[in-house]
């Protein structure tokens, strides 16, 4: 009985320890790679940095995007940013509930007050996967602008990859951004 016993608690403590090392953390201050990252738009912008906040519940996210100058933007045709660019990084905070219950938010733009849905999902493997959706009223209809991420972590948890999927009437885009700890 005492071998029956010995063996069944050496196999909780495995599991516990293999469900504690599957637990993965996004917090931390990070700092947009440019060079590293690829995306259309990057020729916009001069620095991007994220400072997430995670516990068992919710992931923080804020974001501060600088933007180059009109004049300094390459391959922009000199637009610099674009009226839409807000939509894309916003520099508002989003709390995403990580039970996979969806959140409706009111963000403030130039546009006015639009609902943002947010939606997480903390897969097994690690990675984890972040909805957004906007929904702009327009004299020609409502319009809908979704983006899709992965965010996984790198091995040393000092590097972090985003696939970002960005879908609205103008196409979709894609981009893979890489941001450093600091």
């Amino acid at each position: 009985m005492r071998k029956f016993t010995s063996i069944a608690v050496i196999i909780l403590l495995c599991a516990v320890a293999s469900i504690a090392q599957n637990k993965v953390n996004f917090s931390g201050d990070w700092e947009l790679s440019l060079e590293r990252s690829k995306f259309d738009f990057s020729s916009r912008i001069e620095s991007m940095t994220m400072k997430v906040t995670q516990n068992d519940k919710e992931l923080r996210v804020e974001t501060q995007t600088k933007y180059k100058p009109a004049t300094e933007a390459r391959g922009d045709m000199g637009r610099g940013i674009r009226r839409g660019d807000f939509l894309m990084f916003s520099d508002m905070p989003l709390v995403y509930s990580l039970d996979g219950k969806e959140r409706v938010i009111n963000q403030e733009t130039p546009m006015g007050t639009l609902p943002v849905s947010l939606k997480a999902k903390l897969e097994e493997n690690g990675t984890l996967k972040l909805t957004r959706v906007r929904v702009l009223s327009t004299p020609m209809g409502e319009i809908s602008i979704s983006s899709k991420e992965i965010w996984k972590l790198g091995e040393d948890g000092k590097t972090l990859t985003i696939k970002q999927e960005i879908e609205s009437p103008r196409g979709v885009m894609t981009s893979e951004m890489f941001f450093i700890k600091k």
